[in-house]
């Protein structure tokens, strides 16, 4: 067959040159015990319980791999060296009977160096143990169901157990490179390289600079004479080679800059407005697995198709393919570690352990402007505000992340109670559109920081945006997560108005919709979970999230009736939000039933212009059209409204 996810899995720390993948088929057995037979086989890298595996399995607590090693003849001399991108969630690895590794958690990458486990040819048989217990509360697992449930049981979905990324075979020398970390300067002039490895190095932006050092006892700066910067419209990277001693790694960079001022954020000194979306990072026929590299690629391509600048991981630490083609295509990224479900201490070591992974894994890609610790205080026992423990816990967990690395912003729990945060996010679903836009005004523009939360169909419980202690008066705020409506055309509905209240507010620095594509029983994505286009009753994502949007002043009735009106004319408030890097000079066009008319209008960056009065005659039922054209004659922004005679 041919092998599955055949590309090399780790391009930000790359040895491609000489390297053998193991994904493909691997014999599999059931059971707590060393199996004599191994009567079925799997497809590695693919979770036993979805069909990309060809297993098929549930609950299993405990399976075994298997297959066969054979060494390259050209490696011969030096180590070889076994790699797993990532294994749920216990590991333990035998080479010819003889333990190899063992690594708990199941979303790092571990290695073991297999060179003397070999025969004299090199040969070997590889087998692995993964031990997945049902009940995953203690341990880091995000949106993989648990059993007994956590607390989100509701919008937790089928697990994702086993060999989940790829492995493969490396040789490399027995004094080798361990870390390469890349910086872009606070000038953005230059790259800030740390090496971990051995003497002398040589280090080569190719093209650009090469130096030479004798040994290394800390970062060494790369000077880059004509910086061309990293950003989403122009995301270009430098590649940074690094020899040490005999060993040879490619890693690579952009030069960024993210800063904060006032409410934006800034990108490379640029005002940018965040147009996030949530991605949970799960696919129907392989759960946390990726059916392919274009997969990966593809979904980061629909979210820009729908308007989106931003991608919110949202609590998995993904595919580092997925994070390089985010680079590549230049979408900004918020980056966040799989949750735990309740809180112990082993649970709070095992959440941190995994979150120090994230940066050290991740934190060369210029992609991530944002990184999270906790969700909506899971892991916690959603009483962060009532225990000094829990407060303690988060605290500990953003200065964790701030001290690994401090050139990007961090949400210490994102929706509410924040302990200690360089942004102040919150979390609100309402489908009422009346109560939306007053509690949205409420949280962006004045002190009063609570706000109803539902935790489940008939429980709803007042959270507060800052725990105790916690002012968050001078931290820039945006919404975190959002979202209404059960049916396509309700969620349509929503999207188009809700998105417009938050957009209405200057001091808002953004949004996250949840989210970008269906999956299992929850649908209230954009696209299906595979990733079809669905009927948002006329809402284009694209247009709702376009630079530049326009603010339809009135309070919706429903879908299909946002306007209800009596004949004769009706006057529509119409406002203008634009994100532009430079004023907008147009005009603004509206039609309905026939009937059409223009008005002149004058956009500044990052303001929301007066109301220009759209008056059109109503005749019968309708939907009235709005947008705007640039000094050229380019659509620029579009909307609408359905509007009903009585």
């Amino acid at each position: 067959m041919n092998t599955p996810r055949p590309e090399y899995p780790r391009p930000h720390f790359d040895r491609s040159s000489r390297w053998l993948n193991l994904n493909g088929q691997w014999d599999f057995a059931h059971g707590p015990d060393d199996p004599s037979d191994f009567p079925e086989t799997i497809v590695v890298p693919f979770p036993w319980e979805h069909p990309d595996s060809g297993v098929m399995a549930h609950w299993l607590p405990t399976a075994w791999y298997r297959r066969h090693l054979d060494r390259p003849a050209d490696w011969a001399g030096e180590r070889t060296i076994l790699h797993f991108g990532a294994v749920h969630h216990h590991a333990t690895v035998w080479v010819n009977g003889q333990l190899a590794v063992e690594h708990e958690g199941g979303y790092l990458p571990f290695e073991a160096d297999i060179t003397d486990l070999l025969d004299s040819s090199g040969a070997g048989t590889l087998v692995v143990r993964v031990q997945a217990p049902a009940d995953k509360r203690f341990i880091p697992h995000g949106k993989q169901r648990s059993l007994p449930a956590d607390d989100y049981d509701g919008c937790a979905f089928t697990p994702s157990s086993g060999i989940w990324q790829t492995v493969w075979l490396e040789p490399r020398p027995p004094e080798y490179i361990s870390q390469l970390d890349l910086r872009p300067t606070p000038a953005l002039d230059g790259i800030e390289v740390t090496v971990t490895g051995p003497a002398p190095v040589r280090i080569e932006i190719p093209g650009v600079v090469v130096r030479e050092y004798d040994e290394l006892s800390g970062p060494v700066t790369l000077p880059i004479p004509e910086p061309r910067l990293w950003s989403p419209e122009d995301p270009y990277l430098y590649d940074v080679v690094v020899t040490a001693g005999e060993d040879t790694v490619r890693g690579y960079t952009g030069l960024r800059k993210v800063e904060w001022q006032g409410t934006n954020l800034l990108l490379n000194g640029v005002p940018t407005y965040v147009r996030g979306v949530l991605d949970q990072g799960f696919w129907p026929s392989a759960g946390h697995a990726a059916p392919s590299d274009e997969a990966l690629r593809r979904d980061i391509e629909l979210a820009r198709e729908a308007g989106f600048n931003l991608v919110r991981k949202h609590i998995k630490l993904e595919d580092p393919r997925w994070l390089y083609w985010a680079d590549r295509l230049g979408m900004l990224v918020w980056a966040e570690p799989p949750s735990t479900g309740r809180f112990t201490e082993e649970a709070v070591a095992a959440f941190e352990d995994v979150t120090a992974g994230m940066v050290a894994r991740d934190g060369n890609h210029p992609s991530i402007v944002i990184w999270a610790a906790y969700n909506e205080e899971w892991g916690l026992d959603w009483d962060v505000p009532g225990d000094p423990a829990k407060q303690d816990a988060v605290r500990r967990a953003y200065r964790l992340i701030r001290v690994l690395d401090a050139s990007r912003p961090v949400v210490d729990n994102s929706g509410w109670a924040h302990v200690e945060t360089d942004l102040v996010d919150w979390h609100y679903y309402d489908d009422d559109a009346t109560s939306w836009a007053a509690v949205v005004d409420r949280l962006i523009n004045t002190a009063d920081g609570s706000f109803p939360v539902r935790l489940g169909p008939d429980f709803v419980v007042d959270k507060v945006i800052a725990a105790p202690g916690f002012d968050p008066g001078d931290k820039p705020q945006l919404n975190g997560e959002y979202g209404g409506g059960s049916t396509s055309v309700e969620r349509g509905w929503h999207l188009r108005w809700q998105t417009q209240e938050l957009r209405r507010h200057p001091r808002n620095a953004g949004y996250i919709y949840t989210e970008l594509y269906d999956i299992e029983h929850e649908t209230v994505g954009i696209y299906t979970y595979d990733r079809r286009t669905k009927d948002l009753g006329g809402t284009v994502p694209s247009d709702v999230h376009a630079e530049t949007t326009l603010i339809v002043d009135v309070t919706p009735h429903a879908p299909g009736r946002d306007l209800v009106v009596s004949s004769g004319s009706v006057t529509v408030p119409v406002r203008v939000s634009h994100h532009g890097s430079e004023p907008l000079v147009g005009t603004l066009h509206w039609s309905l039933s026939g009937a059409a008319a223009s008005a002149p209008i004058d956009a500044k960056p990052f303001a929301v212009t007066d109301p220009i009065e759209v008056v059109v005659p109503v005749s019968r039922s309708g939907r009235l059209h709005l947008w705007i054209t640039d000094s050229a004659g380019t659509t620029v922004a579009r909307s609408f409204a359905d509007v009903t005679q009585y």
